[in-house]
């Protein structure tokens, strides 16, 4: 998974360094993008209201399936990148010369 840097002011920093959430990272970014998915919170509903897009990067093919049939009111708001192929057991196909995860081509 790509990592991503975002620049916070130092007052920012300084505030989550000394918050009790800075301690416990998420293991994985996924993980948070697919609770925003799935269980997106009140204050993400009213931005997507607002016209708020939000780029779900390196999910399986299964999981945006899953949002397009659950949430396809939404699905105006949402954009998927490097989705990740997957077989008919769920698991991540991978290129057999590399080890790299199978992506589709999202057309960028």
């Amino acid at each position: 998974m790509y990592s991503r840097l975002i620049p916070l002011p130092t007052s920012s920093l300084l505030f989550a360094l000394a918050s009790p959430a800075a301690a416990d990272p998420p293991t994985d970014v996924s993980d948070i993008e697919l609770r925003r998915l799935f269980d997106p919170t009140v204050a993400e509903l009213a931005a997507e209201e607002k016209g708020r897009i939000f780029i779900y990067e390196g999910l399986r093919d299964i999981d945006v399936q899953r949002a397009l049939d659950q949430a396809f009111d939404r699905v105006e708001n949402m954009m998927f990148i490097r989705t990740q192929k997957t077989d008919d057991q769920g698991k991540v196909k991978r290129n057999t010369d590399t080890g790299e995860a199978m992506t589709e081509d999202d057309g960028c």
